[in-house]
C-alpha cells in the first residue's frame, strides 16, 4: 500500500486531490492511503504549520509516507516563488515532497475544462482568462455553475470530484502550465509505483 500525506491550505485543494489521486490509483491499479492536514490562517500560517509538520515527521521516520504533497494557491507571488518556499520549508524530506500549486487558485482549474463542466453541471462553462485578481474565480466558477442552473451550496467546490473524475487532463494540461507541471510529477509517481508493484 502507498501512503500518501497531504498538506493542504483549505478545503477545496484538499477535495481537488483526494479525487486527483483516487482515479490516478485506479487508473494504475495502485493500492493507496491517504491522509490529510489542513491548515487554516493564510499562506504564511500554512509554511511556518509545514515547518513543524516536517519536524513531526523526521520524529517518527518509521512512519515516513511514501509521498507528501502540499497544496496552495500561488495568489498572484508566482508558482516559482510559491514552489521556493515550499520547498526550503521542508527541504529535509527532500524528494517525499512534491507541490501543487494553482495560478492563480484552485477555482480556475475547476474551469479549464468546458466539456467536463457540461458533463457534471449540464452546460459547459468558458475557458477561463489568466488573471491576478483576488476573488476572480470563485466568482467566475460561482457564475458559471449558477448559469448551467444549479444553485452552489458549498461555493462550488461540491462539484470538484465530479468535475475532476470528468477532466480530460491533456485538455486542462494545455491550457494551464502549473496544472501541466503537477500532473506529470504525480503521473510519474504513480507509474514508479505501479511498475513496483508488478515486479514484486
Amino acid at each position: 500500500m502507498i501512503n500518501i500525506n497531504l498538506f493542504v491550505e483549505d478545503e477545496a485543494h484538499e477535495v481537488f486531490l483526494n479525487a486527483l489521486i483516487h482515479r490516478f490509483a485506479n487508473d494504475h491499479e495502485v493500492i493507496i492511503n491517504i491522509k490529510a492536514s489542513s491548515v487554516r490562517g493564510g499562506y504564511g500560517k500554512t509554511i511556518s504549520e509545514l515547518e513543524q509538520y516536517q519536524r513531526d515527521l523526521l520524529r517518527n521516520k518509521e512512519y515516513l509516507p511514501d509521498l507528501v504533497i502540499v497544496a496552495t494557491d500561488s495568489n498572484c507571488k508566482g508558482f516559482s516563488e510559491r514552489e521556493r518556499s515550499i520547498k526550503q520549508a521542508s527541504a529535509d524530506l527532500g524528494n517525499l515532497v512534491i507541490s501543487m500549486i494553482p495560478e492563480p487558485h484552485i477555482e480556475r482549474w475547476l474551469l479549464l475544462d468546458p466539456v467536463a463542466f457540461k458533463k457534471v453541471l449540464g452546460k459547459g462553462c468558458p475557458i477561463p482568462d489568466q488573471k491576478c485578481e483576488r476573488g476572480r474565480y470563485k466568482r467566475q466558477l460561482l457564475k458559471a455553475i449558477s448559469n448551467a442552473g444549479v444553485t452552489p451550496l458549498l461555493g462550488g467546490i461540491e462539484h470538484t470530484e465530479d468535475l475532476v473524475s470528468a477532466m480530460n487532463f491533456q485538455r486542462a494540461a494545455q491550457i494551464d502550465k502549473s496544472i501541466d507541471k503537477f500532473l506529470k510529477e504525480l503521473r510519474r509517481r504513480f507509474r514508479t509505483w505501479q511498475q513496483t508493484a508488478t515486479t514484486k
